[in-house]
């Protein structure tokens, strides 16, 4: 019976293709305006690192106090005080201090001009931490970072116009007027949003080119190319500007089990006690530690424009929706005599309701497939709504295709339950009359 009913149903469609295609390019613009937000607010709101978000953690510790820090969270980045402090401290299994630095790349070959690129101080362990994948070498070791080594990884876009792609571990390259060494070349490497930098508005900003040993940059007091909080302007020069309260860095832990997590809460706590103690908190420094999705939560990471498009987009799926099933009332009602009579030779009203939910799948699989087209021209000028940097992230994959259809379907049945019910109520004796 359910190829009988395939059969009635395209037989159907054919009898009015003015309905027809109207209720298909009803459910297909429909569907596609939900599908092309949603393909934004996917890439802004997925996690990042998802084997590790649960175990990486975000310290934060309140070094200003209650008179310049008047909200009631801790800031959002440490100093450099307290970041070493943690660092020296080591009761993390893995952690991480960096900040964006901005560098001049000075090619080797005499004719090519200097360009910048973007990238970060950064320690060794920010490479297994955030699992960032080697197409060349690896990174630096953690006796090079005790030793203010000289090292740098690049990505292999970098490499690419360097070095023509091949493998460039061992070769030196100049930033900013200082050689540094060539230790691992990264593959493609974007996790969006960038959580481990979201502070300095870098969130879902191109992907970094290349890092170098944090160690070696406070050495060569590369300034920070991110934004930084200070309570006073009183330091002098750079030296001053490191034992100073301006928060610039972002600190990482990594803690592979929640006992592990609750130990370092307490550690946390008990640095804050210590420093209140010792004088330099004149207060009960607030204390904080956030997982990855915590974090990204915290700091609402994902747009305002991209939900308020969303439930925009909903809405005008619930107006197609709605006419879509003014359409099929019509078309379903319209065909009474024809119910009538096969309801007079026995058809049930479950055989009525599964032969129209069955052809209202087929209109909502031919408005799925005109939908995958609407879909793809929509990401495509998705730029026109959002920023750039949030527009480059929205893509058509497997996933999306597969929602639109289904989607597109499982709307137009659904729309299709209150036309069925009234065509199941229709009564054969009036209609067998009446004709």
């Amino acid at each position: 019976m359910f190829s009988y009913y395939i059969r009635l149903g395209l037989r159907s469609l054919r009898r009015n293709p003015v309905l027809t295609g109207l209720m298909v390019l009803t459910i297909a613009v429909g569907v596609a305006a939900s599908m092309a937000t949603f393909a934004v607010f996917r890439a802004v709101s997925g996690d990042p690192i998802p084997d590790k978000s649960a175990q990486l953690f975000k310290p934060q510790i309140d070094s200003w106090g209650p008179t310049l820090n008047n909200t009631k969270e801790p800031l959002d980045a440490m100093d450099y005080t307290d970041a070493m402090a943690l660092m020296r401290a080591h009761k993390a299994a893995k952690q991480v201090v960096s900040y964006p630095v901005d560098l001049s790349v000075l090619p080797n070959d005499p004719a090519s001009r200097p360009f910048q690129e973007a990238g970060y101080a950064t320690y060794s362990d920010f490479f297994s931490m955030f699992e960032v994948p080697f197409k060349y070498g690896s990174a630096w070791s953690a006796a090079q970072d005790a030793q203010h080594g000289n090292q740098v990884v690049i990505s292999s876009k970098l490499n690419q116009r360097l070095f023509g792609g091949t493998d460039s571990v061992g070769r030196s390259i100049n930033l900013s007027g200082n050689q540094f060494r060539i230790v691992g070349v990264i593959q493609p490497w974007d996790p969006q949003p960038r959580f481990y930098d979201v502070v300095n508005g870098r969130t879902f900003a191109d992907p970094p080119q290349l890092w170098i040993t944090f160690t070696r940059a406070i050495d060569l007091q590369i300034p920070s190319f991110g934004g930084r909080s200070c309570s006073d302007n009183s330091s002098a020069g750079f030296a001053g500007f490191l034992q100073s309260d301006c928060v610039w860095l972002s600190y990482w832990a990594e803690l592979p089990k929640p006992a592990a997590a609750a130990a370092y809460m307490r550690y946390l706590q008990s640095y804050a006690a210590d420093q209140q103690h010792a004088g330099r908190f004149t207060w009960k420094a607030k204390v904080r530690l956030s997982s990855v999705t915590q974090w990204l939560d915290l700091q609402h990471v994902v747009p305002q424009e991209s939900k308020v498009s969303m439930l925009l987009s909903l809405g005008f799926l619930v107006v197609c929706l709605v006419n879509t099933i003014g359409l099929l009332l019509a078309k379903f009602m319209r065909r009474a005599p024809e119910i009538g009579v096969r309801r007079a030779l026995g058809a049930s009203r479950a055989a009525v309701y599964q032969q129209f939910l069955i052809e209202a799948a087929m209109v909502g699989l031919a408005g799925g497939v005109l939908g995958l087209l609407l879909t793809a021209g929509a990401v495509l000028g998705i730029g026109l709504i959002f920023a750039p940097q949030i527009a480059r992230l929205a893509h058509v994959d497997l996933t999306l295709l597969g929602l639109t259809v289904v989607l597109a379907v499982a709307a137009t049945v659904i729309a299709a339950f209150y036309p069925t019910w009234r065509a199941s109520r229709v009564q054969p004796a009036w209609q067998l009359r009446a004709n």
